[in-house]
């Protein structure tokens, strides 16, 4: 039987996600739901960062990004970050 990976928001990442337009927001979770929650493979939908955020995984959705850390031992993906695209890679 397959491992089934959910996801979830780091604190700080809730916070920058509030600040997103309703509409963006939707679109977000809509896309988390179908592509992430319930699946075996949360690699399959996006790519690996490289350079200091080596560890985490991008998703594209539209205009905006996700980053994500994905446990493998708790089958999770927790969404470190969600921007515009050109905004979501600074340092904060």
């Amino acid at each position: 039987m397959s491992k089934q990976y959910h996801w979830l928001f780091a604190k700080r990442a809730a916070k920058q996600f509030a600040k997103l337009d309703n509409p963006v927001q939707r679109r977000i979770v809509q896309w988390l739901n179908t592509h992430i929650e319930g699946y075996d493979n949360p690699r399959a939908w996006g790519k690996a960062l490289e350079g200091e955020l080596g560890t985490l995984w991008r998703y594209r959705v539209g205009n905006y990004r996700v980053i994500a850390d994905i446990d493998d031992g708790k089958f999770t993906v927790l969404i470190v970050k969600t921007g515009k695209r050109n905004d979501v890679y600074k340092q904060q």
